[in-house]
């Protein structure tokens, strides 16, 4: 399955690289270095968040709220000052404080040479396009399926896309049949999803980093 860096680099998601770019006066190469470099750490974020006890249910609840998508869909949006408060309310559920913001943007200014206070600006809007690219995944069959086996205790076959999200959620948590996901590093497919490069550590530092500050 492909990676959260993989779903930013789709078609879906160039025009938002695009306005991203020229928004923090970057070029293409450099804004995707910063991506690379700032994706990871949202990534065991999220990969935290759905390790706990509810955490792939308030995942889904998120992701049915039909706002994320946008920011793909229309790019514009990513210069709003109303995204980047958006982007922040996301930072806190993810990494859980201002101090690992700023250590996830310091990491990446080490990495890419780009200045730490551009990275704190980027790293919101980043959140944005990153839920956004999860917004857009999850209204794949294949990514209802692995929710639903996760959910509903290995299910096979995926609801109907009808049914959307908000379906999804009503069958299954009103059907009693719920097994806890296995926590081998991660939660299967969904940790390979939340695995930004795919070399299967998520930015082991930084997930031992949100673990810590999240506590």
């Amino acid at each position: 399955m492909a990676g959260l860096l993989d779903l930013l680099a789709g078609p879906q998601a160039q025009p938002a690289k695009q306005q991203l770019g020229q928004q923090f006066g970057l070029s293409e190469d450099m804004t995707q270095q910063a991506m690379a470099a700032l994706i990871p750490a949202l990534a065991a974020g999220l990969k935290s968040n759905a390790g706990k006890q509810g955490g792939v249910e308030s995942l889904l609840e998120a992701l049915n709220k039909g706002t994320h998508a946008r920011y793909l869909d229309e790019p514009g949006l990513l210069g709003r000052p109303e995204t980047r408060d958006d982007g922040n309310s996301i930072l806190g559920h993810l990494l859980g404080s201002k101090e690992v913001s700023r250590e996830v943007a310091s990491r990446a200014a080490q990495k890419t040479g780009l200045g730490d206070d551009l990275l704190k600006q980027m790293l919101p809007v980043v959140a944005t396009m990153v839920m956004g690219s999860l917004a857009k995944k999850s209204e794949e069959p294949d990514t209802l399926s692995m929710l639903a086996g996760m959910l509903g205790g290995g299910q096979s076959a995926a609801p109907k896309q009808s049914g959307g999200l908000g379906g999804l959620l009503g069958g299954l948590l009103g059907g009693g049949r719920q097994k806890q996901a296995p926590k081998n590093d991660g939660l299967g497919m969904l940790g390979a999803l939340f695995d930004a490069d795919r070399d299967g550590s998520a930015m082991d530092d930084i997930f031992e980093l949100v673990m810590k500050r999240r506590g």
